[in-house]
């Protein structure tokens, strides 16, 4: 199977972005998408899933990878009512059986799913995109959680992981994982895990985890997936084909002491999923969102595509966050994830991509 080129995409009534936008787009076969209006824990039902895929097959596309099914609190902290969680997500990965869906991709990460203090910092060229301050991360976690909350509340738009039933619970959630350490929520992703492969097996499923955003510990919680060592640590510690990494190229590069394409070229086989993402750094330790452009940020574009394209990359592949561009304002667009910047970083990721397969196919 050749690489294939994905786009998230909300599903219908839930974003802005049409499918007939994004059959526009060449290149783009897979539909990354999820059920939106679901809390973490609850089962996923076969009749949901549907009315969900349904569209996705009639307009042309592929629904082989979902972003995310996301996974209950207890099961992270590690409590005694963590087996009923995984129970029902066993009974989700086996109602997506049907409807060919290969790649599941979650996270691991206490409370906060990403971590950012501006949805719609101004760029020089006047886009706009999403900011890390972090001196405005490192106190109060409420601060930046109304910030984010009230933006959702003002315009109906709600995130993945930023569930308002689960943000009203903030002091729970903090008071309920201050005894989990950094071993035991490895060790509690290790349960999870080994009682996931046998159906992921009889399923034809992987499950993909997607690195910590950003790659350090934030308001005392502990962070697992953020650089070479923990990835390595992760697929040893469960060393099954069917455990696998969504490795995200801007939630690693935050810090920039990781290089990604090293990373790909030692992981690759074990990689089922890749977001594409491009950061531009700060003296000050802040860092920006930027276009997939190479020499717009730090991250190593064209080094990343090539190190994927040496190790024949097989799996799936998206464009991640881009930047908020013309009339793509706050109520129009959601933080990140706008139109024209994602099918620009699409264009620009298979133009070097037909590069490298052209020079490939002339022996250079």
């Amino acid at each position: 199977m050749p690489m294939q080129m994905g786009f998230r995409w909300y599903g219908l009534g839930n974003d802005k972005i049409s499918l007939s936008d994004i059959r526009q787009i060449p290149g783009v076969s897979t539909i990354v998408w999820a059920l939106h209006d679901k809390l973490p824990g609850e089962i996923w039902q076969q009749e949901e899933i549907e009315a969900a895929v349904r569209p996705i097959l009639d307009a042309g596309f592929n629904a082989d990878v979902v972003e995310s099914v996301n996974v209950h609190d207890d099961i992270k902290i590690g409590l005694p009512s963590r087996d009923r969680y995984i129970d029902n997500y066993v009974r989700t990965i086996r109602n997506l059986r049907p409807f060919g869906v290969k790649v599941i991709c979650y996270n691991f990460m206490p409370v906060f799913d990403w971590t950012r203090s501006e949805l719609f910092h101004p760029g020089d060229d006047g886009s706009t995109s999403l900011y890390y301050q972090k001196d405005m991360i490192q106190d109060d976690p409420k601060e930046m959680a109304d910030y984010v909350m009230s933006f959702t509340e003002k315009y109906n738009m709600t995130f993945p992981g930023w569930e308002p039933e689960r943000m009203a619970r903030l002091d729970e959630l903090f008071a309920a994982y201050r005894p989990v350490t950094k071993e035991m929520l490895w060790g509690n992703l290790k349960y999870f895990l080994e009682k996931l492969m046998p159906v992921c097996h009889e399923c034809d499923i992987k499950m993909a985890i997607h690195m910590d955003d950003p790659p350090w510990d934030i308001f005392g919680l502990p962070r697992l997936l953020v650089d070479e060592g923990s990835i390595a640590r992760f697929l040893e510690m469960v060393d099954d084909p069917y455990n696998c990494l969504t490795l995200c190229s801007g939630s690693l590069n935050a810090n920039p002491a990781n290089n990604v394409a090293d990373i790909v070229r030692r992981h690759c086989g074990r990689i089922a999923f890749a977001h594409i993402r491009n950061i531009r750094h700060f003296p000050n330790g802040y860092f920006a969102e930027a276009s997939h452009r190479d020499c717009d940020g730090e991250t190593g574009i064209l080094d990343i595509l090539r190190a994927y394209h040496d190790c024949g990359f097989e799996g799936y592949i998206r464009p991640d966050h881009g930047r908020h561009l013309w009339d793509e304002k706050p109520g129009s667009v959601r933080p990140g994830y706008g139109l024209y910047d994602r099918a620009l970083g699409i264009m620009y990721m298979l133009g070097a991509w037909d590069l490298m397969e052209k020079e490939t196919k002339e022996g250079r």
